[in-house]
């Protein structure tokens, strides 16, 4: 008996080595783990649709659906980092985050400071006013008494103070303020993107107040060629990988169904 007992106690003891070695190893999800590249995320999280913070202070909205599939497929550990839109791309240079990713167009003063990737969507800027509204031309001379109302640090803002700098202006610290300064007739006409203030006016009862008015505006030079990622401008490495991911969910139907949750037609 007292054999059996020692044998039992040492077979024991190998299991348990054994256990604590295998515990030791890299598990396989460990492993994977270890393999990504980390990448810290910037939003500024009052975008909508497309980045803002639900009713939970979570993330949601088209440029976090995008980030959460780039990140899968590129393989980055991703972490999303709430930034204020005035910051945020001295942040970025910085070093305090690796990306951003919240529908920032690709204005040539912004590459000046900053890479871009490949563009991940598209949209026109354009004017909007309250229904009933008198303003009919939307041109420099036209507008030249009215208010206008646009977002602090945005392409909206640039193209607005050189393209009509006698109009005063309102500048507001993000685009649901904006919205809510047109609504109550803070200002006359506020200068917006069309797919970021799409869904206000077409989903939101107080978005059926307003309307959009003239021509869709496509400046290359305020506007940019779309919405891009934007990294460091030595950030190669990880700027190769978000261009080859993007690709890859283009590709494979994942940027469609995301591009689907949110509009009823493409914005590629």
């Amino acid at each position: 008996m007292l054999r059996i007992s020692i044998q039992t106690v040492l077979r024991g003891a190998l299991m348990a080595a054994g256990l604590a070695s295998l515990l030791a190893a890299t598990s396989p999800l460990q492993a994977a783990a270890q393999d990504r590249m980390p990448m810290r995320v910037a939003v500024e999280g009052a975008f909508p649709p497309f980045n803002y913070l639900d009713a939970n202070n979570k993330l949601q909205g088209f440029d976090i659906d995008i980030a959460n599939a780039l990140c899968e497929v590129g393989k980055f550990e991703c972490q999303f980092i709430i930034e204020k839109w005035d910051d945020i791309i001295p942040d970025l240079v910085a070093n305090k985050y690796d990306a951003i990713i919240s529908s920032m167009s690709m204005s040539l003063e912004r590459r000046q400071k900053v890479a871009f990737t490949e563009k991940y969507y598209n949209s026109p800027s354009v004017f909007i006013v309250r229904k009933g509204s008198s303003i009919s031309d939307v041109s420099p001379a036209a507008l030249k008494d009215k208010k206008l109302g646009v977002t602090s640090s945005t392409a909206q803002e640039s193209y607005a103070n050189h393209l009509y700098p006698e109009m005063k202006k309102t500048v507001f610290r993000s685009s649901p303020e904006l919205y809510k300064g047109l609504a109550d007739g803070s200002v006359d006409i506020i200068l917006e993107d069309k797919l970021a203030i799409y869904d206000w006016i077409a989903n939101t009862k107080a978005g059926s107040c307003c309307e959009f008015k003239g021509p869709d505006l496509v400046d290359v030079t305020y506007f940019g060629e779309g919405a891009g990622i934007a990294l460091r401008l030595d950030d190669k490495e990880r700027l190769a990988r978000l261009d080859e991911a993007l690709k890859t969910i283009k590709a494979d139907g994942t940027y469609d169904m995301i591009n689907a949750k949110y509009f009823p037609f493409s914005i590629q």
